[in-house]
């Protein structure tokens, strides 16, 4: 098989995965549903990417971090206000734009369930999230400039990206009393107001 045929055949089965996630549950996707929708065969899934479960998860990895990339957009677009407009812009694009990328982010819930019983797997999206924490630490020091040393600026990012994943599950949990963009936009820059009057905390020792 040459070069790029092997590009190819990982490219469809990529493709076909993330085809299949948007119409059916995780579980229910199996290696010949992957090869049917791709027109490769059983032995391309191995070759590329080990297992049928690794091929899901690098496809739900690709969409969070394309849609990851549109938020980055919106939040570079205006850096004026500093952190509270970087997470309220982000907020806004992550509770508005749900709609397109709830399928992989249920597949990606999925997914984190069963990395509790695989090793291979949770590597698989601890790697996604070292990404996704570059990525957002990139952000903040855009907004920030060079008030944050590199480590805090990931260390912020880490609690972006666990308030974007725990709105999101409200979203779906309880979607009728989880608060819209709107309101978290007001109350995040009320809460930035008052602690720029409050003294500085002390880290703990």
């Amino acid at each position: 098989m040459s070069t790029t045929t092997r590009d190819t055949h990982r490219t469809r089965l990529l493709e076909a995965a993330q085809t299949l996630l948007r119409e059916r549950e995780y579980g229910n996707i199996t290696a010949r549903d992957l090869v049917a929708a791709s027109n490769t065969n059983l032995g391309s899934i191995g070759y590329h990417f080990g297992s049928k479960e690794a091929l899901l998860n690098e496809a739900i990895g690709l969409a969070l971090e394309d849609w990851a990339e549109a938020i980055g957009r919106a939040t570079r677009s205006d850096t004026r206000g500093g952190l509270p407009a970087l997470m309220a812009n982000s907020l806004r694009v992550v509770l508005d734009d749900y709609d397109s990328i709830r399928p992989y982010y249920l597949a990606f819930i999925e997914a984190l369930a069963r990395s509790a019983r695989s090793p291979e797997l949770r590597q698989q999206l601890a790697a996604h999230y070292h990404r996704q924490r570059d990525r957002v630490a990139g952000w903040i020091t855009d907004s920030l400039g060079d008030t944050l040393e590199p480590h805090e600026a990931r260390h912020l990012a880490s609690l972006l990206i666990g308030t974007a994943d725990g709105m999101l599950i409200q979203s779906f949990i309880d979607a009728d009393d989880a608060p819209s963009s709107r309101e978290l936009a007001t109350a995040t820059g009320k809460a930035f107001a008052a602690a720029g009057n409050q003294p500085r905390p002390t880290p703990p020792s």
